[in-house]
């Protein structure tokens, strides 16, 4: 977030203030122009909450201070409900967050995302599962977004990393807190490469109710969800109930019958999930809403990429990077990270550009998850 510090005070005020609802301070905002003075209105609004009205009237400065020095370090980012940035699919759901704490690459949480969730205690064959199809999914573009716990979620960040692909992990603590601490290199691993996201303020302990609320996060910012592996009491299956809610896809890898951790993926199966066995099944059935996600991204790049004709580059060819990336394609099909080696770009901004060049015909896709100039 780039505003004035008093904007950004503001934002850090309503963010922290308890029991004040998302809606109620995302209508102020809309209503008066900016955070600043919806806080002034708030802050006077008898019908409020006591508890939130006296945060607003009297913030805890000791926490704001706290707030604005992580947000000073490198690498760290707040991303509002207002700006321009925020992710346009989690902005399409009900009860989508006011702001996001990231650590790392902001950027990602526009690139084209599939969720990879599933048990904490999963078994040897699940965790490979995990990595393959992670793995698979990164090679072919996708950003790899899950929530960081152990098991599945895990395995799928690890993998896609060791791919040579960003990912996104979802906290249910502040971004300044990992959770569980064994992942700590993990994490690290993320926000060096991928970004760590939060609804939390720093500083915000693990509880169990800010689970779920991290579920629905995970499910929005992505095209859809995967469960490999759940119990019939799993936190896996709302992920992927809100995945459904929202109109994502939902995809569900079967298992023995004798399974226990079957039963979840069974029950989501019966209930209308995709029964799954390649990756190459999500991706096609991801593709039409990848499709909207592109048009929100030309826009969002704006008159450079609008203003290419149907089957041309030279529109594009005005914006730097996508010169660097069509110098580096040519007619023969070449992986990912063959076109990131070539043109210098990162895989993320990579798969959002060839999305947008694949959308206006500059580009095809090949099998494999390769990409070629168009004829």
């Amino acid at each position: 977030m780039t505003a004035a510090p008093a904007e950004l005070t503001a934002w850090l005020t309503l963010l922290r203030a308890p029991a004040l609802a998302a809606a109620v301070v995302r209508d102020a905002v809309a209503q008066h122009g900016s955070a600043s003075a919806a806080l002034a209105h708030l802050g006077r609004a008898a019908a409020l909450p006591a508890a939130a009205r006296d945060a607003l009237r009297a913030p805890d400065l000791a926490a704001l201070a706290a707030d604005q020095r992580w947000l000073d370090a490198p690498g760290h980012h707040l991303v509002v409900c207002s700006e321009a940035d925020y992710p346009p699919l989690l902005r399409d759901i009900a009860h989508a967050p006011l702001a996001l704490f990231v650590s790392g690459d902001a950027n990602l949480l526009w690139s084209p995302q599939v969720a990879i969730v599933g048990s904490r205690s999963a078994t040897a064959s699940g965790l490979a599962n995990a990595r393959s199809f992670a793995r698979e999914f990164a090679l072919a573009g996708l950003t790899v977004t899950s929530g960081l716990a152990e098991g599945i979620d895990g395995a799928a960040h690890a993998a896609a990393l060791d791919a040579g692909a960003p990912t996104i992990a979802v906290l249910g603590t502040g971004p300044d807190i990992v959770y569980p601490r064994r992942h700590a290199a993990l994490a690290a691993r993320v926000a060096a490469h991928g970004a760590l996201v939060s609804e939390f303020p720093p500083g915000t302990p693990a509880r169990p109710e800010h689970f779920p609320s991290r579920n629905r996060i995970i499910a929005g910012l992505s095209l859809g969800t995967l469960v490999i592996e759940a119990g019939l009491v799993s936190g896996s299956l709302i992920t992927a109930r809100l995945a459904a809610e929202q109109g994502r896809e939902v995809f569900a890898l079967p298992g023995s019958i004798h399974s226990p951790l079957a039963r979840g993926c069974h029950k989501l199966i019966r209930d209308g999930a995709m029964l799954t066995e390649t990756a190459g099944e999500v991706l096609d059935a991801m593709r039409g809403l990848g499709a909207q996600l592109g048009e929100r991204l030309r826009e969002r790049l704006g008159d450079a990429c609008a203003a290419a004709p149907s089957g041309t580059h030279m529109g594009h060819a005005r914006d730097p990077e996508y010169a660097q990336l069509l110098a580096a394609i040519d007619a023969t099909p070449a992986a990912l990270d063959e076109l990131a080696a070539r043109s210098g770009l990162g895989v993320a901004a990579l798969s959002s550009m060839l999305l947008v060049l694949e959308l206006d015909g500059t580009v095809t896709a090949a099998p494999g998850g390769r990409y070629a100039l168009a004829h």
